[in-house]
């Protein structure tokens, strides 16, 4: 495999000195809107641009310290970009919020007003798009899906940035939470992996959720009840996702709690499979957002600052197992690539 010079340097841009992805995700906008909402006690559409943009700003300023990178929507975090340390990169995202609902398919769409381009030169160091996959949707729905990444991976070779493909996995009609669909999450994460490693695609890092749902991991801490998977048939699922990756991978919180996911981690390393990293969102902030509501900024700031570096550096503790994203490509360095 080769790489461009402008991709080797978007990845660098966002990597730490061990070459390891160990970033940070503030790009919700929707859900964070409903959350912030619901802790005021208002109606969603009284939470304006202006506290979305404090929230996020607070939650950069704080946090990127510590983290390799930070990614951020164009429409709500450009200010929070401005506020972000010197030693974190820059990932925007370059989908809409949610997907269309009314068509089946899940089916993504574009922000209107953004390009690859545009994006870049709003300082994007890479381009992030979220996809809603599932293997077994009709071949017409997929089929458009997989046109949709084709053309935003040429549009990012034309641009020479890198391009982060993040996707989910469900089913209709199952519930993404419930021990039928963690019974077939590992082969729709493999599925999806094997898929989207392909070159037509032009992705650069596979954004992926973890193969299992640690909730019913037999054993786990997180498990309180029935399990679908044997901490060794969990580890299998792990390398049997990994073996298919044909592209550097990282993983993604998905939503859950910060020790579920330090948990998660701990999981992966055992296994020896070649992650490069991660971009954690909620399960590092999601548990201040009660504290914005109730009680403003300023206790946010202090929330951050105490209990929120505190979850990402235990997220940071559990990269020592974490691969090279440019060993994916057999290189040392980033710089050997060149």
């Amino acid at each position: 495999m080769k790489i461009s010079a402008g991709k080797i340097k978007g990845m660098e841009a966002v990597a730490n000195a061990k070459g390891v992805i160990a970033a940070a995700a503030m790009d919700q906008r929707g859900s964070l809107r409903n959350l912030i909402a619901k802790e005021k006690g208002v109606d969603k559409k009284d939470v304006n641009a202006d506290m979305m943009s404090e929230f996020k700003e607070a939650v950069v300023r704080v946090l990127t310290p510590h983290a390799s990178a930070i990614l951020l929507d164009p429409e709500f975090g450009l200010r929070a970009a401005r506020a972000r340390a010197k030693n974190a990169g820059l990932l925007l995202a370059y989908e809409e919020s949610g997907y269309d609902n009314t068509r089946p398919g899940r089916l993504p769409d574009l922000l209107p007003n953004y390009s690859a381009r545009r994006l870049m030169e709003a300082g994007a160091d890479c381009v992030k798009i979220l996809l809603y996959y599932a293997p077994a949707d009709a071949p017409h729905i997929n089929d458009e899906k997989h046109a949709w990444v084709e053309r935003i991976g040429d549009e990012c070779r034309g641009c020479d940035v890198p391009y982060f493909l993040e996707f989910v996995t469900y089913e209709e009609g199952v519930d993404e939470k419930g021990i039928e669909f963690a019974r077939k999450k590992p082969d729709f994460v493999i599925r999806a992996m094997e898929e989207f490693s392909r070159d037509r695609y032009g992705v650069d890092v596979l954004k992926v959720e973890v193969p299992v749902n640690m909730a019913y991991v037999a054993g786990s801490r997180a498990c309180k009840g029935e399990s679908a998977y044997t901490r060794d048939q969990a580890k299998d699922y792990f390398r049997r996702a990994a073996s298919v990756a044909k592209k550097p991978f990282i993983y993604l919180s998905a939503g859950v709690s910060n020790e579920v996911f330090s948990e998660t981690l701990e999981l992966a390393s055992e296994t020896g499979v070649n992650f490069s990293g991660v971009l954690c969102g909620r399960a590092t902030w999601k548990d201040a957002i009660p504290v914005y509501g109730k009680h403003g900024l300023r206790a946010l700031e202090d929330w951050l600052a105490d209990t929120g570096v505190k979850n990402i550096k235990n997220v940071n503790d559990r990269l020592g197992a974490a691969k090279p994203w440019y060993a994916f490509y057999g290189a040392q360095s980033a710089a050997a690539l060149a």
